[in-house]
């Protein structure tokens, strides 16, 4: 059963009519009588107006069950009245990573005999997110009445990783290259895995030549090698305090598990094998690998599950000892971390370096667009010459961090957070090429 209520209107008139009341309680005691036989007027309008609103009859909340973070999520409801109503109004109480301040407020409008309102939820947070209730509010035709009913919601819907770079046209267009197609070609004459012997032609590269086949054949002959494939790619991801702050609205670490995620889609139509890590204060979760595209849906799952560790320092040391402990072959290391100061940094440095010496790492980090704005902002005040001062030092500090890290054999990309996804795949085609990941 719907409550019954009055409207703001309602309540606007009782406001007017106060001073009234008490002008007539002053001039005309004895016309005291009208004010309670009006305020019983007024309740009675507000009841009629309210039995013309009608019953709820029956509504419609529609909302994937499946959403992804940062990407817009229609959400639609509708309201089926058996009276006429003046106004419709419709409020969704939910999980705040959907919506901020976890609530939603709709004005309907009518439309084939129903009232809906649609709008898009930006989701901000990955995880299980609940819808608690939904309430309906409709007016009468007055304006006077009004109706509400709260409707409990049992309903969760799962946020997961942002996929759309996959799906985005410059990356199907790369896929759709020849030697990263659908059905990746041999590429003969390079790498390190031996394929046939041919006959030494002019302009072969005389390293090429196999000198004991020539010797049996008395002829020169070339070895045919097909570029080394099945290599072992790590996607790992600090999950502590310095990923968990926000950039452009969402954590630094949902920007980087969906590039993470499209570097890991690439590597597995190109024929590689992949894997997932995340650590914080501890060792979170390392994925088994897969090597085969059909297999991806098995990153996303555990990529969903990389949780936030608000107030937890990422422990290098053991983190990246547990990983080179799994790792029984080389590989390549795909790191997305961040650092506040040279003094958190050092046992990160320290860490890469045990790791760049079996295996090829690739130190990602997402450019702090902060300090930029800080640095380049008119010096109009002496708070804003502190800001760039500081921001100046800080950024300095952190390039010198990124130069250490170079010397020390350990590939850094720097980018924004919309272009690291293919920073990363940039390098990773570039060290497969280069046969730098399986030595």
């Amino acid at each position: 059963m719907a409550a019954l209520l009055p409207t703001i209107r309602t309540a606007r008139i009782v406001a007017l009519a106060a001073p009234l009341a008490l002008v007539v309680a002053l001039l005309a005691p004895d016309a005291w009588l009208v004010v309670p036989v009006a305020a019983a007027i007024l309740l009675l309008l507000v009841l009629v107006d309210a039995a013309r609103a009608g019953q709820l009859v029956d509504w419609q909340l529609s909302l994937d069950a499946d959403v992804e973070i940062g990407q817009p999520c229609p959400l639609h409801v509708a309201a089926d009245l058996s009276g006429t109503a003046g106004a419709v109004r419709a409020a969704l109480s939910l999980d705040p990573r959907l919506a901020r301040g976890g609530r939603v407020v709709l004005d309907c409008t009518p439309g084939q005999g129903v009232w809906s309102a649609t709008t898009d939820l930006h989701p901000s947070r990955r995880g299980t997110a609940d819808l608690d209730a939904l309430w309906f509010a409709w007016d009468g035709p007055w304006g006077l009445g009004s109706r509400q009913k709260r409707i409990v919601l049992e309903r969760d819907i799962r946020v997961w990783p942002d996929l759309s770079p996959i799906r985005s046209r410059p990356l199907q267009a790369l896929l759709r290259d020849a030697a990263l197609g659908l059905i990746s070609r041999r590429r003969r004459g390079e790498g390190t895995q031996f394929e046939a012997l041919t006959e030494y032609q002019p302009g072969m590269d005389r390293r090429r030549i196999d000198w004991k086949a020539s010797a049996r054949h008395a002829a020169l002959y070339a070895r045919e090698n097909e570029a080394e494939r099945n290599n072992q790619i790590v996607f790992a991801f600090d999950c502590g305090q310095a990923m968990c702050e926000p950039i452009d609205g969402l954590p630094r670490l949902d920007r980087a598990v969906s590039a993470g995620l499209t570097a890991a889609y690439v590597a597995l139509k190109g024929g590689d094998r992949s894997m997932l890590f995340g650590f914080a204060r501890r060792p979170l979760l390392a994925s088994p690998f897969v090597g085969e595209t059909r297999s991806f849906a098995r990153l996303q799952q555990a990529a969903a599950g990389l949780d936030y560790h608000v107030g937890e320092e990422a422990n290098y040391t053991l983190a990246l000892a547990t990983l080179s402990a799994r790792l029984k072959r080389r590989s390549l290391v795909v790191l997305f971390s961040d650092f506040s100061d040279t003094t958190a940094a050092e046992l990160m440095i320290e860490s890469l370096g045990r790791l760049a010496r079996r295996h090829a790492v690739i130190f990602v980090t997402l450019e702090d667009r902060e300090l930029a704005a800080f640095t380049d902002a008119e010096p109009d005040s002496i708070d804003a010459i502190a800001r760039a001062v500081t921001a100046d030092s800080l950024a300095r500090q952190r390039q010198l961090v990124l130069a250490r890290l170079q010397r020390m054999g350990v590939d850094v990309i720097e980018a924004p957070h919309d272009r690291v996804g293919f920073a990363v795949i940039d390098r990773y085609l570039a060290l497969r090429a280069q046969e730098a990941i399986a030595g």
